[in-house]
């Protein structure tokens, strides 16, 4: 019996063009749960124990908030943003 294994986005995303247009692409979608899980699957590419030292957020509050059930504060949104080099933009539709 074979089983499949799990995809996990945050093994693909290398640099932080992958990471920018990976977030693009969540944002885009309009589901703010698509969000904090891309911002999730980028912390675990990027780190979690290192997204919280320049964060000052908990590895576990990172996870709780970054899950696909999470619900992150804009400012922590901000914080993790940022922390990845990336910045948020606004654009017209």
């Amino acid at each position: 019996m074979k089983t499949a294994t799990k995809w996990d986005a945050s093994e693909y995303l290398e640099t932080e063009e992958d990471m920018a247009a990976y977030l693009n692409a969540a944002l885009e979608d309009g589901d703010t749960s698509v969000v904090a899980a891309a911002l999730g699957d980028i912390a675990r590419a990027k780190g979690m124990t290192q997204l919280s030292k320049e964060t000052g957020i908990t590895r576990d509050g990172l996870y709780k908030a970054l899950s696909p059930t999470g619900n992150p504060s804009f400012d922590t949104v901000q914080k993790v943003v940022k922390a990845f080099g990336l910045k948020l933009d606004v654009a017209t539709a």
